[in-house]
């Protein structure tokens, strides 16, 4: 069991994506990426809140989201272990590719519908595109 400090999380305050939604979206692609592994352990929700400054409840109301969905279990003084192996998952029932995919896909929409609305070709935010990948890697 590998235990992941709150340093894996990032915010966007001026998202309009709510705050435990983006929580959400990034333990969901981290799974997906295999960054995070079955049985692994999560940061509390004390620590994760401290260290994005977030209320404790915006913490837990993603934690608690995504064990209903099978994707963390919550294990009794230990904390909320990633369950990846969960039948009912998303993960057991599509390949890898498809689910990265699913998951990358909002952002792209976002992306793309800003622009769009900034009267930006095609070519030229797919350039910008392939521009950012490069320097990320």
């Amino acid at each position: 069991m590998k235990t992941h400090a709150p340093a894996i999380f990032s915010i966007a305050p001026g998202s309009s994506d709510p705050l435990y939604k983006q929580l959400m979206e990034q333990i969901r692609r981290m799974s997906a990426a295999g960054q995070l592994a079955d049985g692994d352990l999560l940061p509390s929700v004390r620590e994760v809140a401290l260290a994005l400054t977030l209320n404790p409840m915006t913490v837990s109301k993603a934690y608690n989201y995504l064990e209903v969905e099978g994707l963390l279990r919550r294990h009794r003084g230990v904390g909320m272990l990633v369950c990846i192996s969960t039948k009912s998952h998303l993960h057991v029932t599509q390949d890898k590719h498809s689910q990265r995919e699913e998951l990358l896909r909002p952002s792209l929409e976002r992306a793309a519908l800003e622009a769009q609305q900034m009267g930006m070709s095609n070519s030229r935010a797919l350039a910008l595109f392939k521009q950012i990948l490069g320097e990320n890697k």
